[in-house]
């Protein structure tokens, strides 16, 4: 269940983030969205730490996809540019928060 609330979290921020985007184009009625999908975000994050996932571990994730997803979904609505460069650190990301899952005691 924990991993489902963290995946709610992820998405939720990802959304809210996404909007963010749309709504600093002068599109102030999308701040709402924004807002209420932070508040979630930050709900089932909590949550996810309720049901026992340690700080580090969730955090980090939640961080790391929150960045590869929002950079992917950036390049498919808002056509931004992901470099090399860009993909490269987004692996490093990913792979220095695997590390973290792995090595945390359970």
């Amino acid at each position: 269940m924990m991993w489902l609330l963290l995946a709610g979290a992820i998405l939720t921020e990802v959304t809210a983030t996404l909007f963010l985007r749309v709504a600093s184009g002068g599109k102030r009625r999308w701040y709402v969205p924004v807002a209420v999908g932070y508040v979630v975000a930050f709900t089932l994050l909590t949550l996810t730490l309720d049901q026992g996932m340690a700080l580090g571990v969730a955090y980090g994730i939640w961080a790391a996809a929150g960045v590869a997803l929002t950079a992917v979904a950036s390049r498919i609505f808002f056509k931004e540019t992901i470099t090399a460069v860009m993909m490269l650190g987004l692996g490093l990301i990913i792979g220095g928060v695997l590390l973290i899952e792995l090595g945390s005691t359970h």
